[in-house]
């Protein structure tokens, strides 16, 4: 038998054409590069096959197997189908559920090469990453996600048969606006066992039906008391306050509120807690999964199961999903995850194999190590975006990017300071800086409700602690508090409160309609 024979009997594929036999080949090789020579540890693996439409439905709905209904869904379908449809926009190739089994989204339009590549990519690569970074293990729930939702989907269908679709829509409304503030923040909180949440969901509405809420049974509906007579640090106390979880404060504490109301609010929350991590380690994840697909698509050139053709259309596309434009090209709009998650994990990649004396200056403990894939491992489990890149942003990756830190004082008519430049002082400040913009602490506003009036007319106060001289958006402010005041049941009141604790904006809402 021939060299070329032999050859091509070990190629997973020949040209673009496929079908499932070859997906599952492709799967298995991918697999046992994966398991085998890279070390990941993942969930089992559910590819399926859809079409454009499919995965367009999936983009409006968060790319979620199985969702409950709202309209926002059906509004983004559309959006996403026009640019579509007029070539303004392309679609994912893949779209990977941080579940369990581990459910990989393919379009059935791609060609034999790209499966190959999403497979790594989604099915090994996030794969890892969601069942080894630290933020999945402590926020989310693999196991439980798919019967949740499905119970989701159901509870909400049930209570637009029996409520009216009208009701339903108005605290989902609401619910949605206040998503990004309905996320516990900070570890200390007990894990939800999601495949336990149809059983304690039956509880809840049994105990409420059984008893009152003593708190606001004795709150006086006549004259006014002060302040003092309910005693603001008992009150706080019980109402466990000052809280930043504005869902959750909502759900346990709305006077209002019905039972099935306050589920559709812990549903909301829920799913808002299962994507919190993905929004802190965009950079990590993607880097990751694209830095597992590189290799595993380069090992199965270098064993002979892809073809020279087909493994440069790899590069083509590899090489089209790293493109970082330069700040002056039109198509700039910050950093792109893939290229710079990538770009870190291959110059972790030499630090650890071919170091030199300032990567051992700056990384002693990594530095010449020689296992690169130990290293990486122990990295995607341990960081999110924000420490990663400031703790692993090396200044050999700062030189080849070409980064520096601008600072524009608006106070200062002189011009822009060029404030950190390639040197050992301003490496370790420009770092610090990027890494600040992936840190959702930062970026996010603080906004914490600090009080209830009790003795008076029950509004809410909330305080926004500015950072930076960032100041909430009027508008948005205005729509978002009354969804809030709709919830609540009474007035709303929240204070923009700058770093000497003085009140420079208030913002005010009234419930139009309890939401009841």
């Amino acid at each position: 038998m021939t060299t070329t024979a032999m050859s091509k009997e070990r190629l997973l594929f020949n040209g673009s054409d496929w079908d499932f036999p070859t997906l599952q080949g492709i799967h298995d090789a991918c697999e046992e590069i994966a398991l085998g020579e890279l070390g990941l540890d993942v969930y089992p693996n559910q590819i399926e096959v859809i079409t454009s439409e499919q995965m367009l439905d999936a983009y409006s709905s968060t790319g979620m197997p199985l969702f409950y209904r709202h309209w926002s869904f059906g509004k983004h379908f559309a959006h996403h189908e026009a640019f579509y449809r007029r070539g303004m926009r392309d679609l994912a190739y893949e779209i990977v559920i941080n579940s369990s089994p581990c459910i990989s989204y393919l379009m059935e339009e791609n060609s034999a090469t790209m499966q190959t590549l999403v497979i790594a990519h989604a099915a090994f690569g996030h794969n890892h990453f969601f069942k080894n970074n630290y933020l999945f293990q402590l926020w989310t729930d693999a196991d439980g996600i798919l019967d949740y939702l499905n119970f989701a989907k159901a509870y909400i269908a049930r209570c637009e048969e029996r409520y009216g679709e009208v009701e339903v829509e108005r605290t989902l409304d609401a619910a949605h606006a206040l998503m990004s503030h309905g996320v516990h923040r900070h570890a200390g909180k007990t894990k939800v066992d999601l495949r336990d949440e149809e059983r304690r969901e039956q509880e809840r509405r049994v105990h409420e039906e059984q008893v009152f809420n003593d708190l606001w049974r004795t709150v006086p509906t006549g004259k006014k008391r002060t302040a003092a007579d309910v005693g603001l640090e008992k009150r706080r106390l019980a109402l466990g306050l000052p809280q930043d979880n504005i869902l959750y404060f909502l759900e346990k504490s709305a006077p209002r509120l019905q039972p099935w109301q306050r589920e559709i609010l812990r549903i909301v929350r829920h799913v808002a807690q299962y994507f919190h991590p993905q929004r802190q380690t965009k950079v990590m994840n993607e880097g990751t999964a694209t830095y597992v697909h590189y290799r595993i698509m380069n090992r199965l050139h270098e064993r002979g199961q892809i073809s020279d053709g087909n493994f440069l259309e790899f590069l083509k596309s590899h090489a089209n999903v790293v493109f970082q434009p330069n700040y002056d090209d039109r198509r700039f709009s910050g950093f792109n995850p893939y290229a710079l998650g990538f770009a870190m994990m291959q110059d972790i990649e030499r630090i650890v194999t071919a170091p030199t004396e300032e990567d051992r200056a700056w990384f002693p403990d990594i530095a010449g190590r020689g296992d690169a894939m130990s290293v990486l491992r122990d990295i995607w489990a341990d960081y999110r975006d924000e420490s990663f890149i400031n703790q692993f942003l090396s200044p050999n990756l700062i030189r080849q990017w070409r980064l520096f830190h601008l600072y524009d004082d608006p106070e200062q008519e002189e011009g822009i300071l060029v404030s950190a430049i390639h040197d050992e002082r301003g490496y370790r400040r420009i770092r610090r800086q990027l890494s600040r913009e992936y840190d959702i602490g930062w970026i996010d506003p603080g906004i914490d409700i600090v009080d209830v009036d009790l003795a008076g007319d029950r509004r809410l106060l909330l305080r926004h602690n500015v950072t930076n001289d960032w100041f909430l958006q009027e508008a948005d402010t205005k729509l978002v508090l009354q969804h809030l005041a709709n919830l609540w049941g009474y007035d709303v009141l929240l204070q923009e409160i700058d770093s000497s604790n003085e009140v420079v904006k208030e913002h005010t809402a009234s419930p139009r309609k309890p939401i009841q």
